[in-house]
């Protein structure tokens, strides 16, 4: 069998005549990505699951899985800083493993969750579009339509350029970011007036079956997870931010407060104002808190904001797989094609095109899959326990330039505790283990194929040649 290509340049007949990308991200443009990344659609929609396993402490799992993130991050931040590339978990798991398989497969979890996630946010947008305007799309064929249209809009920013696309996720981020400061005024404008129950905060979830609370939480903090996951997508734009070794450090720890802060506050008002059994109902579960806290506040402008929340869930991940799959194509891993870059506008058309593609698929003939927040985080604590381990094994390979130094025992708790939550122990939906089986299932036969084809046209060539 061939050998691995080498990582540390890309594989003969590749790229290596493409532009580079541009780099036009600062601090605090990387920070704004970062920050709405982060605050996505996840606790807009998973407050209310929380708080339906562990009860009024539905802060708690937000918390924890807060921690959890903020271990690997260390991690993130040695190989970002070590290796500045586009491709992220994939690039760090070939150089310390070499395995063309687990490359792979490492890659494809990676961009199966961003392009899974941006599609079923494209048919969330097309369904709070359907409840604001109060159109008749049903669910079928007028909401595949629109989150079709949604998608190009998606892709046409995405091939427009980093700085655009950048700028849409400023306004967007912004406008997200006002949402979850409007529950959290709300929430505490009504407890300082004395409404809600501000008592609730510290109430775990009664059990009639003998669980513990420890246990709870562990399942809450599992759902949760799906909320803090997003930092990992920022070293996907190493190659388009200014000076990544010097500027990753400070710019991802600070998103990561600012996002934990953020996520502690507004579960605190949530379930001051609703209770939890109340807050598990339905999908919309801030909208529940404005309706409870702030009865006069418009509830068309808050469906408006949960839109542009959904959409910048849907940008990010399109950026963050495009840009996977073009510095995996850069690296040899996958196909030159697959690397090419736009010379005018200096985007990787071509892993535009090709991610927009799989988007639309699963957009048309899946839909909304069950627990797909939960599948997402699961295969991406997957690639973080391996990730976590992958720090351990680069530790004795040198670079010459300085880079970030994450202490010893992080990548070590990380990998412990990103493995732990994997697990059945847990709570899971048996049926996020199922979907996780049938993606990653997929790759290993699209693996299979690309191993296969070479061989076919090499056999090819040589009887020809005969």
């Amino acid at each position: 069998m061939a050998a691995a290509p080498d990582p540390a340049k890309p594989a003969a007949g590749g790229a290596t005549d493409q532009p580079s990308l541009h780099r036009v991200m600062g601090p605090w443009l990387l920070l704004l990505f970062i920050v709405g990344d982060i605050l996505g659609t996840g606790i807009y929609a998973l407050t209310g699951q929380v708080a339906k396993q562990v009860g009024g402490v539905v802060w708690l799992p937000f918390l924890v899985a807060f921690a959890v993130a903020l271990i690997t991050a260390f991690s993130y931040l040695e190989l970002v800083t070590k290796y500045p590339r586009a491709a992220g978990a994939a690039l760090y798991v070939h150089k310390a493993f070499g395995v063309h398989f687990i490359t792979f497969i490492v890659a494809f979890a990676v961009m199966c969750s961003g392009i899974t996630s941006a599609s079923t946010a494209s048919r969330a947008f097309a369904a709070n579009l359907a409840g604001t305007f109060d159109l008749d799309l049903g669910s079928g064929f007028g909401i595949t339509a629109v989150g079709l249209g949604f998608m190009a809009v998606v892709a046409a920013v995405n091939l427009r350029g980093i700085g655009e696309s950048v700028k849409a996720n400023v306004l967007l981020t912004c406008v997200e970011l006002t949402g979850l400061l409007i529950i959290i005024c709300i929430g505490f404008w009504a407890i300082g007036t004395g409404q809600g129950d501000v008592g609730r905060v510290m109430e775990f979830k009664a059990t009639t079956d003998g669980g513990s609370a420890f246990w709870s939480v562990i399942a809450g903090t599992s759902l949760a997870f799906f909320a803090m996951v997003g930092f990992e997508d920022s070293v996907n734009m190493a190659e388009e931010s200014k000076d990544p070794s010097r500027i990753f450090p400070k710019v991802l720890l600070a998103g990561l407060f600012i996002t934990g802060l953020v996520y502690v506050l507004v579960s605190i008002a949530a379930i001051t104002l609703v209770p939890p059994e109340k807050l598990a109902e339905g999908e919309t579960p801030l909208l529940q808190v404005v309706q409870a806290g702030a009865p006069g506040f418009p509830v068309e402008l808050f469906g408006f904001i949960t839109m542009f929340a959904v959409a910048n869930s849907a940008l990010i991940n399109m950026l963050m797989a495009s840009r996977l799959v073009y510095g995996m194509s850069r690296e040899g891993v996958l196909p030159p094609l697959l690397g090419r870059v736009h010379a005018a506008r200096r985007t990787p058309y071509v892993a535009i095109a090709f991610t927009t593609l799989l988007a639309f698929g699963l957009i048309t003939f899946v839909g909304e899959v069950p627990a797909l927040g939960g599948t997402t985080a699961l295969l991406l604590l997957l690639v973080f326990t391996i990730v976590n381990i992958a720090v351990l094994v680069l530790r004795k390979d040198k670079v010459s330039h300085k880079h970030f130094h994450a202490p010893l025992v992080l990548p070590v708790l990380g990998a412990l505790t990103c493995a732990f939550l994997v697990g059945p122990w847990t709570g899971r939906d048996p049926v996020q283990y199922t979907i996780a089986a049938v993606l990653l299932g997929l790759g290993v036969l699209l693996w299979g194929l690309t191993q296969l084809f070479p061989r076919i046209m090499r056999r090819r060539t040589a009887s020809t040649a005969d």
